[in-house]
């Protein structure tokens, strides 16, 4: 754990690392997080990420100090469930990992609550399907009451700009 702090302090923060890390030695089981300017907390429960506040609400009211496997499996996939369902970026499954001192059981799509299932009917529409309920043009010169345009040179060198249909009126 040391190593990885001293890497990542290293580099203040601009390796994009933010971990759990779990494990088992002869004092016993720990948790940490480790974030990703080096600083680790070490807590009975972490939750990191996206989904993280949603998940650490479940920890928080039904977390107990001594718990049987299923109880704790039930429980960590509870907090990631309220992830997914909480948050748009946490993903779609739930992988759950037990860690002892005998062996590691990583149990990859623990639940799956959002499994995609196939399109009922093709949805692609024809162009000109969607109406069009107004549209406004706006030329160079009114835009530019409001932002500076500049010209950019497209000569294949140097700095590359991307070609824009403008309006002359």
């Amino acid at each position: 754990m040391t190593m990885l702090k001293q890497h990542l302090f290293r580099y203040q923060g601009h390796i994009g690392a933010y971990l759990v890390v779990a494990g088992v030695d002869p004092t016993g089981a720990h948790l940490f997080t480790v974030h990703a300017h080096g600083s680790t907390d070490k807590l009975p429960y972490v939750t990191m990420g996206s989904g993280s506040l949603a998940a650490m609400s479940v920890f928080e009211t039904q977390w107990k100090q001594s718990m049987t496997k299923e109880a704790a499996i039930d429980l960590c996939s509870n907090a990631i469930l309220a992830g997914i369902f909480n948050d748009l970026g946490s993903g779609s499954n739930v992988d759950v990992a037990v860690i002892t001192k005998d062996k590691t059981t990583l149990m990859r799509n623990h639940l799956q609550p959002n499994k995609r299932e196939q399109k009922k009917r093709n949805y692609r529409f024809e162009k000109g399907t969607t109406a069009v309920l107004n549209e406004k043009i706006i030329t160079r010169e009114e835009i530019s009451k409001y932002v500076t345009v500049h010209e950019l040179p497209n000569d294949g060198e140097g700095e590359a700009a991307e070609k824009m249909d403008v309006d002359v009126a």
